[in-house]
């Protein structure tokens, strides 16, 4: 799917949402045990399962790891204010946050930004040499402006369905 057309929209059953809910807090939960929990036969919550994945609505089953435990123990928030709309530079500076290893998300959004990225690195010294990389080496950057995170909260993966 070009991820800039609209999204074709997955219709989900209760069950499907169900189901949903369980693999979003525990993707490892054994499919007999789902099926146990949403009344149905291990089969059909495979079927099931196996749908959500052809049809994207579930993108992929991570690892998510905790960036202390890993030494990623400093979190950033980083507004990034672009120069030009030019449509080429936007998918230039597009490609560039997604394949730097620190940006763990990055959003295209509306406001004064342009993009945000959620970035994680070891050092502030490591974040200085990525806004050289990412920022002060491209002529399309305006402005950036970095928050950085004091405690973690909240942080997941799970969507409301």
């Amino acid at each position: 799917m070009n991820k800039s057309s609209a999204p074709e929209v997955v219709t989900l059953d209760k069950i499907d949402k169900a189901i949903l809910e369980i693999v979003q807090r525990d993707n490892k939960t054994p499919q007999r045990k789902i099926a146990e929990l949403v009344n149905l036969s291990a089969p059909a919550v495979q079927r099931r399962i196996k749908r959500l994945e052809e049809t994207g609505v579930i993108e992929a089953n991570v690892a998510v790891l905790d960036p202390k435990k890993i030494g990623q123990s400093i979190t950033l928030f980083v507004e990034v204010e672009m120069e030009s709309e030019r449509t080429d530079l936007y998918e230039s500076a597009k490609r560039t946050f997604a394949s730097a290893p620190e940006v763990q998300q990055c959003y295209y959004v509306t406001g004064e930004a342009d993009f945000i990225l959620i970035v994680t690195v070891k050092t502030m010294s490591e974040y200085e040499a990525l806004t050289r990389r990412l920022f002060f080496e491209n002529n399309n950057v305006k402005h950036f402006n970095t928050f950085v995170a004091m405690d973690r909260i909240k942080s997941g993966l799970s969507i409301s369905v």
